[in-house]
């Protein structure tokens, strides 16, 4: 599902939303994506019936991401249709066979895997996914649990493979990790935050200026 198009700087997308205001906003500032995490341990966990308040309120093909954490297939589907979701992010252990079965569902496809944990990166040749998120995977939580890492440890794996980089990026350290790990996308949740859940738009803004800032070093694949 990797489009040829290619972008001038790495794609964005904001994580982690919880009212529809900020989504919006989020978008009309230029964020190439959102995500809306249904992993009830999360701090950012938002129901189906309020992610689709916030889904309704942005354009159909506007790229909104549901996250989950070792869902089963038809719990994944059920959230889909009721929040219209165009694409799927898993961060879980999720075999290979449920990526395949969500793709063949024309679904966007990203799988987490992880530098220091499981799944990790060695094991990219078990799935065929749209792109896969890469972090660090340290703390308690599935997710980059806002600690920065050697971003550089991922840069071999974007040159290969479509690659959203995420772990600790805000606007003073984004142009680094980009220039460390070459990313095609890069994921951010906390670093545009004040408090779990509750996005700060200037914290965004200023991200998406930094990103946009970036010159990158190799040819770009666009993921959404």
């Amino acid at each position: 599902m990797e489009s040829y198009l290619h972008p001038e700087f790495p794609q964005i997308k904001i994580c982690g939303l919880t009212k529809t205001e900020d989504a919006v906003k989020c978008a009309s500032l230029g964020a190439d994506a959102i995500g809306l995490v249904f992993f009830k341990r999360s701090p950012r966990y938002i129901t189906r019936e309020k992610a689709k308040t916030i889904c309704d309120a942005l354009p159909e093909a506007f790229p909104k991401v549901g996250v989950f954490v070792d869902e089963p297939f038809n719990s994944l589907m059920e959230t889909v249709f009721k929040c219209r979701l165009n694409a799927i992010q898993l961060h879980g252990n999720e075999p290979p066979k449920l990526v395949r079965d969500l793709i063949d569902q024309g679904l966007n496809v990203i799988k987490a895997l992880y530098i220091e944990s499981r799944p990790s990166v060695s094991q990219v040749a078990s799935y065929n996914a749209s792109a896969y998120l890469v972090e660090c995977a340290r703390g308690e939580l599935p997710g980059g649990n806002a600690m920065t890492w050697n971003w550089e440890d991922a840069a071999e794996f974007g040159r290969r493979y479509p690659m959203m980089l995420a772990g600790g990026l805000s606007s003073e350290n984004v142009a680094s990790a980009i220039e460390k790990a070459m990313p095609d996308m890069v994921d951010v949740s906390s670093g545009v935050e004040n408090a779990p859940g509750k996005k700060d738009m200037y914290k965004v803004q200023e991200f998406i200026k930094a990103v946009r800032g970036c010159a990158p070093k190799r040819e770009l694949r666009r993921i959404f």
